[in-house]
This record gives structure tokens, C-alpha cells and sequence, in this order.
């Protein structure tokens, strides 16, 4: 729940985008002053052309760079604190917008003052993005560190003291966050007042609860057998000025990006938008066919030799085209070097076991359907190869949850299900922690940890410790 996170209580406010863009104009400005000033100490340098102690900047870049800045930093949400409450994450966007305003201020110069030196140009970027990045440090550390003011606690109060309230009490304790504060529950649902600790009242006393204790949020948490009574408490609550959330229960929708669409000009709630934003998704995206089409490239000669052996040992065909279910369920065809006998499928059911709580084990170490070659390439990862063809393709993504066998996913439990809210991968958090030793539809929690952390860099550090266990060949098989 988004909105127990500490920098939405304290900079979600139009007061500090604006500080924010105001401060990073600043930034800019100093940054192009100082840049100036500390150029000629570089006249040293022998890669630098020598120019005159006193270096002018054109008076115009004063105004347009802060101005480039603000609108590139403006366009990718940088101001909006809801969409980058991580550290990294905030860090990773100023990054990369940097990059976009530094690409477009070399612009303008090349078309207006090509005359500006070089080097103070890459000063003045370096200084700048130094600038925008720690005053962004130091506002999160005071922010971190600063104590609340008593008019400033936020007093939440949960309707529905049942297995969904008592995770928001859990949350909401366990955040520690001074200016927060559970005040208790209201329920009228009797076998719910047993763990109902503080109860503060029955639902339909909630006005007098509000009043009383000086509620300034509402945490709809009842279970989707209570829905009906939701617009009744609403109702209740319309003149009275707090804050009122709704605690996603129904399948836990807390892993899909909820929005709010348009469907043939209706509003309607998405309840299966992925759990990536637009943003994140043009990133991964951009990441999977820039890396995926240099990765196939190196690829191509270890292809060719696999495809060889696979030939040479039981001939055509060379791939093996099963179907596999990928993001939101929907069915695609994943490419692989073959590596089983060309009659597996028709052997499944034989070599299939199950582990002492009755759930299906579909792979093993002594599949007797299993190739000489195949076990090789499969040894070392090579059979996964032509995945980066789904990847070019857009049916996967280089990191994900690993894409599943259907008749495995009609078995699934409604949880394991939330795995399919990202596109799948040729490698992920399950692979780089287990592997073929911890069989895939019995750890879905790997795959919720992932799609609950997503970020490029969790993508990179899985695709090095990818890299690592495939050499060992550690639980590959």
C-alpha cells in the first residue's frame, strides 16, 4: 500500500514539486557560473585548448538550459514523489534524464554558440548533475531524520478488523514512521472482534469514531464478501475531511498496476494492467532488444554448433516449439534447442513424480528422455538460446518470471498466479537462486519478490548472477 511510504506523507505536495523545480533550475544555473569560472584551470590539460583567463558565457544559455532541464526532468515525472519513492529509483531517472538534457544542450550549442568550449561544456554537466543529484540526498536524509510536529501525525483508522485489516495493522506498526499512527479498528462483523485490538466502534458508528479520535485516514479493508457495505461507509463519511483508501484484498491486486482507463469512453478500472508502468516497460523493453540483439549476435556461432549436435545425434527437428504461458496468461511459442527424445511429450505422464505434500515434480536429473547432446547443452545453458529470438520478438524479456507449462498453470493456486503480471524472461530472481533445484511452480514466491522489486538494476544484477551460475552449471539439468 503505496501510501504508507515515508516520502508520500511529507513531499507529496505541490509546495515541493515546485521547490524542487525551482531548486534544480538553480542548480543548473550555478553549475553553467561555476563551469566558467573553473575553466581556465584546465588550460593545463594537453588534451584541452588553451583560451583566455576569463571565459563569458552567452548571457541566452542562462535561460534556456534551466529551461531544457525543467521540461526534460518534467517529462519523465521526476517531480511526481509518487512515482519514485526508492532511492534508486529516483536516482536512476535523474540519470537518464541528465543524459537527454545533456544530448539537448549540446544541441542548441551546435546550432547557436558553437563557439562554448568543450571542456566547460562537460564541467558544467558533470557540475550539474552533481547539483540536481545531492540536494536530492539531503532532502531525503532530512526528510528521513526529521521528527513530526504533532499537527502533522496522520491518525489511521481500518475498517474490517479480518485477515486483510490485520495485515494493514502489521504494516502500518511495522513502518515506524513518526507521523503515523494506528489509532484502531471499527467492524460489525462478530467473528472479527475477536483480534479487533483497539476497537473502536462499529462500522456505523464510524462518524462519532472519527470525530472522537481525530481520524485523518480511512483504510477500507473489509473482504469481498463485505463489498456491498462499502458504499454505505463511503456514504457516511462524505462531509467528514479525511483520507479514504481502499486495501486491495480481492486476489491481491497490490501486484497489478491498478489504473483507471478509458473503454469506449466509460472510466473503467484495470484490474490486469502489468505491474510495470509505462515508463519502467519502455526501459525494459529498450534494455531487451538493445542487449538482446547484441546477445544473439555473440550467440550465433555457439547456435550453430548446437543445432549441429542436435542434428548429428537424433536429427530434424533442431527446435523444440513448446507453448508456454506468459504475461496476463496469454499463451506463446518458446523457442528452444531440442534436447529430449523427438516422442517426450508423449512420455510426460511416465517420468512425472510427486514430492511427499502430493504437488507435481516434472523434472529430474535421470529424465530418461533426455539426449546425450541434450544433456550437454542443457549442462550448459545452451539449449536456452533461441529465446533471445522471443525476446527480439517481444514474447519475453531477458529477466521475468520464467515462463510455464500450461497444464501446470491450470493446477495453480489463485496466488501463484500474480507471476504472469510482468512479461516473462529467459532468466530471473527463481533462476539465479536454485534453479533447476527448486522446481518452478512450488516457488512463485521468487517470481513475487521480483515483480514486487522490479527495477532495471534488479534486471542487471540478475542477468551478472545469471552469468555466474551458468558457468558453474549449478542446478541446470
Amino acid at each position: 500500500m503505496d501510501f504508507f511510504g515515508e516520502n508520500m506523507l511529507r513531499r507529496f505536495s505541490v509546495n515541493f514539486a515546485l521547490f524542487s523545480i525551482a531548486l534544480d533550475g538553480l542548480s543548473v544555473i550555478l553549475s553553467l557560473w561555476m563551469a566558467a569560472l573553473f575553466r581556465p584551470a584546465l588550460n593545463t590539460l594537453d588534451w584541452v585548448v588553451p583560451i583566455p583567463a576569463r571565459v563569458v558565457i552567452p548571457a541566452p544559455l542562462y535561460v534556456f538550459f534551466p529551461l531544457v532541464w525543467i521540461l526534460i526532468y518534467s517529462a519523465l515525472s521526476i517531480y511526481d514523489g509518487r512515482k519514485y519513492l526508492r532511492a534508486m529509483d529516483e536516482f536512476a531517472i535523474l540519470s537518464l534524464a541528465m543524459l537527454i538534457a545533456s544530448v539537448s544542450a549540446a544541441g542548441i550549442l551546435y546550432f547557436s554558440y558553437r563557439d562554448v568550449s568543450r571542456a566547460l561544456f562537460l564541467v558544467f554537466i558533470l557540475l550539474a548533475y552533481l547539483a540536481c543529484l545531492v540536494w536530492r540526498i539531503v532532502a531525503r536524509v532530512y526528510f528521513r531524520t526529521q521528527k513530526a510536529s504533532p499537527d502533522r501525525a496522520r491518525r489511521v483508522l481500518v475498517v474490517g478488523a479480518g485477515t486483510l485489516g490485520q495485515k494493514v495493522k502489521t504494516q502500518l506498526l511495522e513502518s515506524e514512521l513518526p507521523n503515523l499512527i494506528f489509532s484502531g479498528f471499527v467492524d460489525d462483523n462478530s467473528e472479527s472482534l475477536l483480534d479487533a485490538a483497539p476497537l473502536l466502534g462499529h462500522a456505523r458508528e464510524i462518524r462519532d469514531v472519527l470525530k472522537r479520535h481525530e481520524i485523518t485516514d480511512v483504510v477500507i479493508a473489509l473482504p469481498h464478501s463485505a463489498y456491498h457495505q462499502m458504499s454505505e461507509i463511503v456514504q457516511k463519511m462524505e462531509d467528514v475531511p479525511v483520507q479514504v483508501w481502499v486495501a486491495l484484498g480481492f486476489f491481491d491486486l497490490a501486484l497489478y498496476n491498478t489504473t483507471i482507463e478509458d473503454l469506449a469512453g466509460i472510466p473503467m478500472l484495470d484490474l490486469r494492467a502489468s505491474a510495470i508502468d509505462d515508463y519502467q516497460r519502455m526501459m525494459k523493453r529498450a534494455f531487451d532488444v538493445f542487449f538482446g540483439l547484441i546477445a544473439l549476435t555473440l550467440a550465433l556461432p555457439l547456435m550453430a554448433v548446437s543445432a549441429l549436435m542436435v542434428f548429428l545425434e537424433d536429427g530434424s527437428p533442431i527446435f523444440y516449439r513448446p507453448k508456454r504461458v506468459g504475461e496476463n496468461g496469454r499463451l506463446f511459442e518458446m523457442l528452444k534447442f531440442r534436447t529430449m527424445l523427438k516422442n517426450a511429450d508423449q512420455l510426460q505422464s511416465q517420468v512425472e513424480k510427486r514430492d511427499a505434500d502430493g504437488n507435481i515434480i516434472h523434472k529430474s536429473k535421470d529424465d530418461p528422455r533426455i539426449t546425450r547432446a541434450g544433456r550437454f547443452l542443457r549442462r550448459h545453458s545452451l539449449d536456452e538460446l533461441p529465446q533471445f529470438i522471443n525476446v527480439i520478438r517481444g514474447d519475453m524479456s531477458l529477466v521475468g518470471p520464467r515462463p510455464e507449462m500450461p497444464y501446470l498453470v491450470e493446477k495453480y493456486q489463485p496466488w501463484q498466479r500474480k507471476r504472469f503480471a510482468v512479461p516473462p524472461g529467459i532468466t530471473g530472481w527463481w533462476q539465479v537462486n536454485g534453479r533447476s533445484d527448486k522446481p518452478m511452480h512450488l516457488h512463485t514466491e521468487d517470481d513475487l519478490y521480483y515483480i514486487q522489486n522490479y527495477s532495471i538494476w534488479l534486471d542487471i544484477q540478475i542477468i551478472f548472477r545469471t552469468v555466474w551460475v551458468v558457468l558453474l552449471g549449478k542446478g541446470a539439468y
